[in-house]
């Protein structure tokens, strides 16, 4: 897996959808590997601060600083997507959509809303080469379309 933040959020041009914020949610913190950071995924950024935040947010490295997860730059995300909830965050690499799911969150995403979803946008992504991918826990899917 690739550190989080390559080719994703401001750098991209996508604008953040107003009222979208992170709140208390720190799943790009603990999902992902940050290689800056020597981060394995799955386990919490030595930074992360209970209930939300970092303790290095005034210095954090660009990876951290240019991220922003599709539940904050895509407006066309239902409710069901906010990470709170879904207990998933994802990005977009070029044609391909990362999904990280909660280890402890298991198959939620292979449920409805989501993985009909997921298909859809699979299925969006495949004339430009593209396709969804799901790490979830040690498992590893690539979502057909």
């Amino acid at each position: 897996m690739t550190a989080v933040g390559e080719g994703t959020g401001a750098e991209a041009g996508r604008a953040l959808v107003p009222g979208r914020d992170c709140g208390i949610c720190s799943l790009c913190c603990i999902l992902p590997d940050i290689a800056e950071f020597d981060k394995p995924a799955n386990q919490p950024c030595r930074h992360c601060l209970a209930g939300g935040g970092c303790d290095a947010y005034d210095v954090r490295p660009a990876t951290c600083r240019d991220f922003f997860c599709l539940w904050r730059t895509d407006p066309t995300l239902g409710t069901e997507w906010d990470p709170s909830v879904s207990r998933m965050m994802m990005y977009a690499q070029g044609p391909q959509l990362t999904v990280l799911v909660e280890p402890e969150a298991g198959t939620i995403w292979q449920q409805a809303p989501y993985f009909g979803w997921l298909e859809a946008r699979a299925q969006a992504l495949k004339p430009w080469g593209g396709y969804v991918v799901v790490y979830a826990g040690e498992e590893v899917t690539v979502v057909k379309g």
